[in-house]
């Protein structure tokens, strides 16, 4: 999670963005190639395996997740206890996923940028007007092509490669990418993503990461202890594990001091 990575996506997002901006049926063209104009279809769909492919991978993403997540759950419901996975940890994976996953895919782009996904489009036997990435005005209602959860979420598995040792980091980076890659051009695959759906939902993923990391771990003014974080759960959690406790015939007393 150094500078270079950072250059390196914000100089793709450019290049991805102006390119498709300016000759947005390259997305046309890329999409095309998954689709047989002689049964008006993306045939990969319908194959049994590669669904089971799409399925796995967002199981193997939020395997990564789920520990961190428990742990939270844990420490919520018995803030006495400490976390049982280090606080700077569960703090980095669930908010990336949360945002990668959640945030900045479902509620905000997908439910109120208009882009029908490639099945829905007229070029590949739909009904609708294919829009460009930029363009929020297309016809889809809810749950539309721009840009990919599930492309966000694959290319996700960039945060707990960040955390990986020193000597295999790079080889962590490279699983992460081709992780997401593959998950992708499954989703492109499918008729259900055009290709910078997928890209930008890559791009958009890894920035998030990368900013959290250097909340987090690295810059001064802002980084942060697993016993800090541990302490300020405890107190969120305390004043409702209390209430429980009194309900149950007896009084923890106040939040342990930091």
């Amino acid at each position: 999670m150094n500078r270079t990575g950072l250059y390196i996506a914000l100089g793709l997002f450019a290049a991805v963005g102006l390119l498709f901006g300016l000759y947005p049926e390259l997305d046309l063209w890329l999409a095309g190639l998954f689709f047989d104009p002689a049964t008006s279809s993306f045939p990969l769909k319908s194959v049994p395996f590669a669904n089971f492919a799409r399925d796995a991978a967002m199981w193997i993403a939020w395997a990564f997740a789920a520990p961190s997540i428990i742990a939270l759950v844990v420490k919520l419901a018995r803030p006495d206890k400490p976390l049982l996975v280090r606080g700077r940890t569960v703090m980095f994976l669930v908010v990336t996923m949360t945002l990668a996953a959640g945030i900045l895919t479902n509620l905000t782009f997908k439910s109120h940028w208009g882009r029908p996904r490639p099945i829905f489009v007229t070029e590949f036997a739909g009904t609708n007007t294919f829009v460009p990435w930029w363009d929020p005005r297309g016809a889809c209602p809810k749950n539309c092509s721009f840009f990919s959860g599930e492309g966000a979420t694959a290319y996700w598995t960039f945060a707990p490669a960040a955390l990986a040792p020193a000597p295999w980091r790079p080889l962590a980076y490279a699983a992460a990418f081709t992780f997401g890659t593959v998950t992708s051009v499954l989703r492109m695959a499918f008729g259900g993503h055009f290709f910078t759906d997928v890209a930008i939902a890559g791009l958009v993923t890894f920035i998030t990461i990368w900013l959290m990391y250097g909340f987090i771990y690295r810059w001064p003014s802002t980084r942060l202890t697993d016993e800090r974080i541990d302490a300020a759960l405890t107190r969120f959690a305390w004043p409702l594990y209390r209430l429980r406790s009194k309900w149950r015939g007896r009084d923890v007393g106040a939040a342990p001091a930091a």
